[in-house]
C-alpha cells in the first residue's frame, strides 16, 4: 500500500508567470527549488544552475553576462530587460506541489495542481514554441495536451493549439544532468535558431 503524502504541506508557486506581450517562446520548468537555494526572485534562481550562463553564452558569447560575480547572484534586472526584448516567457508546469524531499529534484515533486498552459498561451498570442528542460515538465505538458509521444532530449513535436505550436525538449541546465556545458549551449543555440530568436 502506497504511503500517504497528505501530511506533507502543499506549496503554492511563489512567482507570477513572466509573459512578455511580444513573447514568441515560453520556457516551462517543473517548479522552483526551495527558497533557501535562491539568489534572486525569478526563474532559475539557484546560483549553481547554469540556465542563465547558457543563455549568456548563446546570445553574448559570455557565460557570465547575467552574473554579478562580487555578489554571487544573477542580475535580475538585466535578465528581465533581455527577456522582454527577445520575447521569452517563463513559468512552470505546476502551480502547486508537495515536495516529498527537501530538494529541487523533479523526482521528489508531487504535482497537486497543474498549470493552465492554455491560459498562459492566450497571454502570449505570438508564442510558437514551448521549451522544457526536464522530464517531469515534458511529461506534464504532454499529459495536459493529451499527446502520447514524449519527445527525446533535443527533439520537438507539434502540440494541438489554435496556432502553430511546437514543444522542444532541451537538456537540463542543472549541473546534475550528465552533459557538458558546451553541449548544452549547442542544444540551446539550435533551439533559439530554430525559433528565430537567434540568427546565424
Amino acid at each position: 500500500m502506497a504511503k500517504s503524502t497528505n501530511n506533507i504541506p502543499i506549496e503554492k508557486h511563489p512567482l507570477q508567470p513572466f509573459l512578455p506581450a511580444n513573447g514568441k517562446v515560453l520556457f516551462l520548468g517543473s517548479f522552483p527549488p526551495p527558497k533557501q537555494r535562491w539568489c534572486m526572485d525569478f526563474f532559475y534562481p539557484n546560483f549553481i544552475n547554469d540556465h542563465w550562463r547558457i543563455e549568456g553564452e548563446v546570445f553574448f558569447g559570455d557565460r557570465n553576462h547575467f552574473i554579478l560575480p562580487e555578489e554571487k547572484r544573477f542580475d535580475k534586472e538585466k535578465i528581465v530587460a533581455f527577456l522582454n526584448g527577445k520575447g521569452i516567457g517563463f513559468y512552470d508546469t505546476a502551480c502547486a506541489v508537495r515536495r516529498l524531499k527537501e530538494n529541487a529534484s523533479d523526482l521528489h515533486l508531487e504535482v497537486v495542481e497543474a498549470t493552465d498552459i492554455r491560459a498562459l498561451l492566450r497571454q502570449m498570442p505570438h508564442c510558437r514554441a514551448i521549451a522544457t528542460t526536464g522530464e517531469k515538465a515534458t511529461e506534464t505538458i504532454c499529459k495536459y495536451f493529451e499527446v502520447e509521444s514524449i519527445p527525446a532530449v533535443g527533439a520537438s513535436i507539434p502540440l494541438p493549439w489554435e496556432n502553430e505550436l511546437r514543444l522542444y525538449r532541451l537538456p537540463s541546465s542543472s549541473r546534475a544532468y550528465p552533459l557538458s556545458f558546451e553541449k548544452k549551449v549547442a542544444a540551446y543555440r539550435e533551439f533559439f535558431l530554430a525559433t528565430g530568436l537567434l540568427s546565424y
